[in-house]
């Protein structure tokens, strides 16, 4: 049992680590993505900070934003992230990998864990440009460990999501239009911008089966100094944890159809 799990890990690493080597090609990616949080904090968190429109507690609004856009930035750097198996379904590297002893979930978590990867970077340049507008940021060990792993938890998640829909639709066309489609809903009906207490009953019942909810929550509890929980960190990651997981499993399931 034990050897099993432990080649599980090894193969879910691999394909992880050959994902990641992507990026050496294309390092621009990693600094076009850092235009969109840039803005959002730069422009609607400093303008918004003044007009003290939003009930945000004992957090100004640009502290409140700010684990908020992390969140959004992972989202977004995840949740088209599926689009890479259509392109190995074109080449031909996708009827390799099937062919392979690797188990299809094994597959779908190597990709997702790249995509964490991926999204660390947006949260150092998040991190840096917050610094740089006097966000009190929580650097304590501990926060930043809770801090690195929402942020690999949410990018798999969105991830696995994004590569499911790509099994699906199975066109590049479909899927761009589709993952434009949900990033914006995904991103409004949560507590990244404002609080979930201000929101119409029907859109906090929304709030609260959305993921990025979660992930929000726990980056606010533990990336800001004096920053706290509303769900609990606990609920944040056991739920982020089993969505993932149930995911995955589906991916696994799906994956094969991508080429059928």
């Amino acid at each position: 049992m034990l050897t099993a799990v432990l080649r599980f890990i090894t193969k879910t690493l691999a394909i992880a680590e050959m994902e990641v080597r992507k990026l050496r090609h294309d390092p621009t990616e990693l600094i076009t993505r850092a235009v969109q949080p840039a803005l959002w904090l730069l422009v609607f968190g400093q303008v918004f900070s003044r007009v003290h429109a939003i009930p945000t507690g004992n957090l100004s609004y640009i502290d409140f934003l700010t684990p908020g856009i992390l969140a959004q930035s992972v989202l977004f750097v995840a949740i088209f992230n599926g689009i890479s198996i259509i392109w190995e379904r074109d080449l031909g590297v996708v009827h390799k990998f099937l062919v392979s002893p690797t188990p299809r979930t094994a597959l779908v978590l190597g990709k997702s864990v790249s995509a964490g990867v991926r999204a660390l970077s947006q949260a150092i340049f998040i991190y840096a440009l917050a610094l740089a507008l006097g966000v009190k940021m929580n650097w304590s060990p501990q926060a930043l460990l809770g801090v690195l792993l929402l942020v690999v938890l949410g990018a798999a998640l969105f991830s696995t999501f994004s590569l499911i829909i790509a099994c699906i639709v199975k066109t590049r066309e479909r899927f761009m239009g589709i993952g434009q489609v949900l990033t914006m809903p995904l991103f409004f009906a949560s507590n990244a911008i404002y609080p979930t207490a201000i929101m119409p009953e029907w859109l906090k019942w929304i709030a609260h089966i959305n993921p990025l909810t979660y992930e929000v929550d726990g980056l606010r509890a533990l990336a800001l100094a004096g920053g706290e929980s509303m769900l609990g960190l606990t609920t944040d990651y056991v739920v982020l944890t089993a969505v993932l997981a149930l995911l995955v499993l589906i991916g696994g399931w799906i994956y094969p159809r991508i080429v059928t």
